[in-house]
Formats: C-alpha cells, sequence, structure tokens
C-alpha cells in the first residue's frame, strides 16, 4: 500500500523540484519518491496552478473560434456574390 504524503510535504518537494538546482532523479530520491510520483505531483500542480490544463484553455478559446469562423464565412459569401456581380459587367450576354 503506498505510503500517504501530507498536502505540505507535496508542496516542499514541489517547490524544491521547480527550483531545478538538481535533477528529479536525485530530488526523488533525496525524498524517498520515486521519479514518476514526483512528474506527477508536479503535473498535478500545475493543472491546478493553470485552472485545469489545456483543455480548459481550449474550451475556453472554442466560442470565440465559433464566432470567428461565422464572420469568415459570412464575408466570403459576400465577396462571390461581388465578384459574381462585377464578372456580370464584365462578360454581358
Amino acid at each position: 500500500m503506498p505510503t500517504a504524503y501530507g498536502a505540505e510535504f507535496r508542496q516542499d518537494v514541489i517547490d524544491v523540484a521547480r527550483k531545478g538546482e538538481a535533477p528529479l532523479a536525485q530530488i526523488a530520491k533525496d525524498f524517498g519518491l520515486s521519479v514518476t510520483t514526483l512528474k506527477r505531483w508536479i503535473a498535478i500542480a500545475e493543472r491546478k496552478e493553470t485552472g485545469a490544463g489545456p483543455a480548459a484553455a481550449e474550451s475556453a478559446e472554442m466560442p470565440e473560434l465559433k464566432k470567428r469562423n461565422r464572420v469568415l464565412e459570412q464575408e466570403n459569401v459576400i465577396l462571390r456574390r461581388a465578384a459574381a456581380y462585377l464578372a456580370r459587367d464584365i462578360n454581358p450576354k
């Protein structure tokens, strides 16, 4: 059964790792952890700080991108109609 570490201990280990003064393998060894555990703790801390990671940033950006896409499609329709109108004046039948 894995040992439960307190939040304060985890934060201390993450702070030491973020300083970058030693390789993660050495930091993990010094604190009696596996490298995988340390990397997982760092990733979890980063997700908490950024607000649930990249997926949240993408979902927040989606409405803006949909709106921009709709505007570009409308502009495309207008340009096609203008091109057809101007082409009609150039080549009368």
